[in-house]
């Protein structure tokens, strides 16, 4: 496929706009990213909450999250209690009381901590703060270590949304990159949440992992199709050893490349598109009576660091170390290191930032067209404001991108064509000031495909 060649380069996927390796160098002070939550509940007192929880008891090889390895359970209780600290610490800085319309928690594994823990940590958090009516809780689940009694634990405080790491049904493909599951406790797990009244269950499946072939992604999908989950986050292997060392465990020669890859995305795609699932943006799916396709056919789908969501809150708190926080105008970033965030928060008594960016007015118009595309397939600037200065250097790189047949252009307007969503990321490109004026080494990002 000619524009395989042509596109699949190095480039950001656009959780953020400006995205974290170009944020600025100066660390925002607390008080003014208090002051620019503030300034937003305002408005709208509404909230989401993320909480990251780090801990897994084993590496999985493929993942480039930040995470902590062990099977020392006593760090359970003092890292719950930083993060809620810190929960307090905002408590104290906002004006008025939060109405809570998201809540996620992501990891490493949330499920390494008890069933007790996480009912401590839900609430120690929710005594403080108001519940949305169209509220949307949700965690993400390693099917290994996650009981009944931790999906009862959360279902118990309004959790219906689970999501869980499923990456390929092959066994032997598990065993390569470390990721301790069976097919049963996909089941077991995907049963248990059923009975308990999850209405929304997402898998997350990664294509291009060591010696996949088609017939990994046909037998996988088949396994979706049985067990009928109502989202799909069809994600491509992004090797980056420099960042996770873990991926050293194999080496390129032992992954899909160049062709293979996108065959492996085409026939998942293609499957997933056959038995009833839609295309709603960059890799994920969802079947049509979903949240996220309804939100998608309306114009109401959101994207954040979270990923597609229905809840597009004003502001995003992020607790716990590595967590991001947005408030639209305003990025920050938690500190990674376990130890020195629980430090930071406990006894030094303030909240853990260590990196940050505050948007330009034509920052914030670039990132609104980004999420326009990511979340629309199209954007438009019809309207004098929503122009910027990176749209004259993105036209011209749009109308290349229009010959190819990846997308379509009209006065003030630019829509992406199907054969242009796996290429939403180059569509967003030209965009990008902060790439084109500081062009990066091709290791910074992961490839297109």
């Amino acid at each position: 496929m000619p524009l395989i060649s042509k596109y699949n380069r190095p480039v950001p996927r656009y959780t953020s706009y400006p995205t974290v390796p170009y944020w600025q160098e100066q660390i925002p002070e607390q008080e003014r990213w208090l002051s620019a939550i503030n300034r937003r509940m305002e408005e709208n007192e509404e909230v989401s909450l993320y909480v990251h929880l780090p801990f897994c008891e084993k590496l999985c090889t493929y993942c480039g999250c930040n995470k902590r390895i062990t099977k020392n359970h006593s760090v359970e209780h003092p890292y719950i209690e930083a993060v809620l600290a810190e929960f307090r610490i905002y408590l104290r800085g906002l004006k008025r009381r939060p109405r809570l319309k998201e809540l996620h928690l992501g990891g490493g594994t949330p499920t390494f901590f008890s069933p007790a823990m996480l009912g401590h940590l839900i609430d120690g958090i929710l005594e403080h703060v108001d519940v949305a009516e169209d509220h949307s809780f949700g965690f993400e689940a390693h099917p290994n270590s996650t009981t009944f009694e931790h999906l009862e634990t959360l279902a118990a405080r309004g959790f219906r949304r689970i999501s869980i790491g499923i990456q390929d049904f092959n066994p032997e493909i598990l065993r390569i990159i470390n990721r301790d599951q069976s097919e049963e406790d996909v089941t077991r797990t995907v049963n248990d949440a059923r009975a308990l009244g999850y209405t929304s269950i997402n898998f997350d499946v990664i294509y291009g992992l060591p010696t996949q072939d088609q017939r990994d992604i046909i037998y996988t999908v088949n396994k979706i199709r049985e067990m009928r989950p109502e989202r799909i986050a069809f994600y491509g292997y992004a090797h980056v050893p420099w960042v996770s060392p873990g991926q050293r465990a194999y080496s390129e020669k032992d992954l899909p490349q160049g062709r293979d890859k996108w065959n492996l995305y085409a026939t998942g795609r293609d499957l997933l598109e056959e038995a009833g699932y839609q295309d709603i943006g960059l890799d994920h799916f969802s079947l049509p009576e979903d949240e996220l396709s309804k939100a998608h056919q309306s114009g109401r789908l959101h994207r954040n660091f979270m990923g597609y969501t229905t809840a597009d809150s004003p502001v995003t708190i992020a607790l716990g170390c590595s967590s991001i926080g947005d408030s639209w105008d305003m990025y920050v970033q938690n500190e990674k290191k376990v130890e020195t965030y629980q430090q930071i928060v406990l006894v030094e008594d303030r909240l853990p930032i260590i990196k940050g960016h505050e948007l330009t007015e034509s920052e914030q118009k670039v990132r609104r067209h980004i999420l326009n595309l990511m979340c629309q397939g199209y954007t438009e600037w019809k309207a004098e404001t929503m122009r910027c200065e990176a749209l004259e250097r993105a036209v011209l790189q749009w109308n290349d991108m229009a010959t190819d047949g990846i997308l379509v252009r009209s006065p003030y307007r630019v829509e992406v064509l199907p054969a242009g969503k796996p290429f939403l990321r180059n569509v967003c490109l030209p965009l990008d000031d902060h790439y084109w004026n500081r062009q990066p080494q091709n290791t910074t990002f992961s490839k297109a495909i």
